[in-house]
């Protein structure tokens, strides 16, 4: 029986709950706390982060990424990353905009709406401050203050890109509901790592925050069975292949990653190479100032590189045509070949390799 430490608020929290449920793999749930957030865990992992998965030898585990990676390696008979290359590139491409990009417009509606976040605040300080012994109000206080300033504020969102930032999800929305009327899972029949990456933003943020999970039921409501098909889904019961081909009704979010995700983490990566720690970008006209620096993001854009440059020569072919069709290739190897020294050693999901990661508490 596997642990996993987190919160049932946290973005990356349920899409590691989504992925273990649709592997059928047991585990048992605990709420993190505070002091094991920003004290213990952090000691044995290097970065203040949550999901932590405990394996039954007790050893610790931290990044839903690698985390999924090391459970699929001796896994042949159920794989979450489609069989055809092509696809599994494209579907580790959604998986990195969903865990790295479509954060902003998760943090932004739960805590710029004061719907969302005055539930939100308390579910925290209800469900991980236990330990901290502070009147309630003053806890809701700090956590507000906290990830106001961290994860907004913080993060880039203003008046001036107020709009860009919620149309990453109202202009998602738009894309994925008329795949969802049509066929139950992103890519197909059933659910590959492109629905699980998703699943971190539009299970525990888009589909339960009082604010946006009232525009989804009013405006896409086939995105809100989606997104209970994929927590629902057993791999056991998932007999059907997905198609070798990317489907083009998706051919417009690839477009949209390239506007938006790959120009950002091209400019995060120029930043980490001139040791900036916070950097701008501009985006589809939008200005995004004073970005915090991310080694981590730049791991990922070179990560996406390897993926690619693994392929054979007839696949690579096939993610070319999707990648020229939507303008996104120039972005995508902008920066080609740019390295990274996160995970150096090779020991990820078991430590963080970088002091630079930037730190998840996913509330």
């Amino acid at each position: 029986m596997l642990t996993i430490y987190g919160l049932k608020i946290s973005y990356f929290t349920g899409k590691m709950e989504a992925y273990l449920r649709y592997k059928e793999i047991p585990f048992r749930f605990q709420a993190i706390t505070m002091t094991e957030f920003e004290k213990t865990f952090p000691k044995q992992l290097g970065a203040q982060q949550i999901p932590v998965l405990q394996l039954e030898d007790g050893r610790l585990m931290t990044d839903t990424t690698p985390m999924i990676d090391w459970l699929e390696a001796d896994d042949k008979n159920t794989p979450i990353l489609p069989s055809h290359p092509a696809m599994a590139f494209f579907a580790r491409l959604i998986e990195d905009y969903a865990d790295e990009y479509l954060w902003r417009p998760a943090m932004h509606y739960r805590w710029s709406y004061w719907e969302s976040a005055n539930l939100l605040r308390r579910q925290i300080v209800d469900e991980a401050t236990d330990d901290i012994k502070l009147p309630k109000w003053m806890k809701n206080r700090m956590i507000y203050r906290r990830q106001m300033n961290t994860f907004v504020r913080g993060d880039g969102v203003t008046k001036a890109n107020w709009h860009h930032v919620e149309n990453a999800y109202l202009g998602g929305m738009k894309i994925l509901d008329p795949i969802f009327k049509k066929r139950p899972f992103l890519f197909g029949e059933r659910p590959c790592l492109a629905d699980i990456g998703l699943m971190g933003p539009y299970l525990r943020h888009f589909s339960m925050d009082p604010m946006p999970a009232k525009i989804m039921r009013e405006t896409a409501p086939h995105v809100m069975e989606w997104i209970m098909r994929v927590w629902n889904a057993r791999a056991s019961q998932m007999t059907p292949t997905l198609p070798d081909s990317l489907p083009e009704d998706v051919w417009p979010l690839i477009e949209k990653i390239g506007k938006t995700h790959l120009p950002a983490l091209n400019a995060n990566a120029e930043a980490v190479k001139a040791k900036q720690k916070t950097h701008s970008v501009t985006l589809e006209g939008y200005p995004y100032e004073k970005l915090p620096t991310s080694e981590y993001r730049l791991w990922c854009l070179s990560e996406l590189h390897r993926h690619y440059h693994a392929l054979a020569s007839q696949d690579k072919r096939s993610v070319d045509q999707v990648l020229k069709a939507t303008g996104a290739k120039a972005a995508f190897l902008q920066l080609d070949g740019i390295g990274s020294d996160y995970n150096a050693s090779g020991t990820a999901p078991f430590g963080s390799q970088s002091k630079s990661v930037f730190g998840h508490f996913n509330g």
